[in-house]
């Protein structure tokens, strides 16, 4: 197996990633990662084997698990709360209990919620250059999630900020500073929903947050800990992700000339996939072996870590034909984008869904929609976004 080197923050790597990739492709479906210290992925098959394989988890077993900094203790404890941190049997009854509130039946009945905040938007955008981003892609989702939980949309502007610092957890530039941030973010952020959870303990309403209280399984229910750390999350994972693709699916459709001619109702749900696959939100997470298991011709020991490159499985040349071309008419095929297996993504229904009603809207109201800047990526990694998209309607 090959080591190879590259700086996450390097601005090349920030603004193209894949050709690093590639060149980690052809050693093999495996490298090592010298920044992080750690064995990647780049290929669909084992990205997906491992993904699947229950011999590897998130939770770090307890040997190489490290005490947590005195600075850090409030962050910790609400993902303590995380189904996506956590394995069988806590995870197992985390989400199905999210699930029974979580349901597509809700998601589906957002559509036309999605469509009228679409509009609104787009009423609002100035008729000389803007930043699509800010005026659109970072606002829609926060709007549908705030909707969606219950809580005040004019609150928006705090979740992001709460959302944006909390994420900088998981962003390679993390410091002390980030660290700091988003602690703050986090008390900030539990306060905040620790108030509308009490409220709809004693006050119903048709919102989620309501749902969450009220799921029921085999007699259990969720604590108050845990419906505050599960809103926290439907909103910063798919806050996140929701943001990152919208902008990058729209930046991908102008840069290729295309439009309205494929986000029509029977290429839409392809169209979005594609926008998916070639550039996904989200280009690692990371997975622990909990027993000795050899895969992709390497023996992983108890413990070790690896690192899941969804960018690269998502251009695996064995997958896909020409897989550097964004082509909204390739066949669709599996992605790992939202992940795949136990921890698939609870929120990838809806942000497909927003995507497939957005996107359609906007290039209908804006046919004429143009780049005025070479698009920049943000100094985001694990997450993949841009900083800006500056356009002409």
């Amino acid at each position: 197996m090959q080591s190879l080197s590259q700086s996450p923050t390097d601005p090349a790597f920030v603004q193209d990633p894949y050709p690093f990739y590639e060149r980690a492709r052809a050693t093999g479906p495996l490298f090592h990662w010298d920044d992080y210290g750690m064995i990647c992925t780049t290929s669909a098959a084992v990205t997906g084997a491992i993904f699947r394989d229950r011999r590897f988890g998130r939770e770090v077993p307890p040997e190489k698990s490290r005490p947590i900094p005195a600075h850090l203790k409030p962050f910790y404890a609400v993902e303590a709360h995380s189904m996506l941190e956590l394995e069988p049997p806590h995870h197992t009854r985390l989400r199905g209990l999210v699930l029974r509130a979580f349901t597509s039946r809700r998601i589906a009945a957002l559509g036309p919620e999605i469509a009228e905040v679409t509009h609104s938007l787009i009423d609002r955008f100035p008729s000389g250059e803007f930043d699509l981003l800010k005026a659109f892609a970072t606002h829609l989702p926060v709007i549908i999630i705030c909707r969606l939980l219950g809580v005040p949309e004019e609150r928006g502007d705090d979740l992001l900020a709460w959302s944006n610092a909390m994420v900088g957890m998981y962003q390679a530039r993390r410091t002390r500073k980030t660290e700091e941030a988003a602690v703050a973010a986090t008390e900030a952020f539990v306060a905040f929903m620790r108030a509308y959870v009490e409220e709809r303990r004693h006050r119903p309403a048709d919102d989620l947050i309501t749902s969450l209280i009220a799921a029921e399984m085999e007699g259990e229910k969720l604590s108050t800990d845990e419906l505050i750390t599960t809103c926290i999350l439907l909103l910063n994972a798919g806050h996140e992700a929701t943001v990152h693709t919208l902008g990058n699916g729209v930046m991908a459709l102008l840069e290729n000339g295309f439009g309205a001619n494929v986000l029509g109702s029977d290429s839409v749900e392809a169209t979005v996939e594609e926008i998916l696959r070639h550039d996904p939100p989200l280009h690692m997470f990371t997975r622990h072996a909990y027993e000795d298991i050899e895969i992709g011709g390497h023996l992983f020991r108890r413990g070790d870590e690896v690192g899941l490159l969804l960018g690269a499985a998502n251009r695996d040349p064995n997958v896909w034909d020409d897989p550097q071309r964004f082509d909204p008419s390739r066949p669709v095929k599996p992605n790992h984008a939202f992940g795949a297996g136990l921890h698939f993504c609870v929120g990838a229904p809806l942000a497909r869904l927003e995507l497939q009603i957005a996107l359609p809207i906007l290039f209908d109201r804006c046919p004429s929609l143009r780049l005025t800047a070479p698009p920049r990526y943000a100094n985001l990694y694990h997450f993949h976004g841009l900083d800006r998209l500056m356009v002409q309607p």
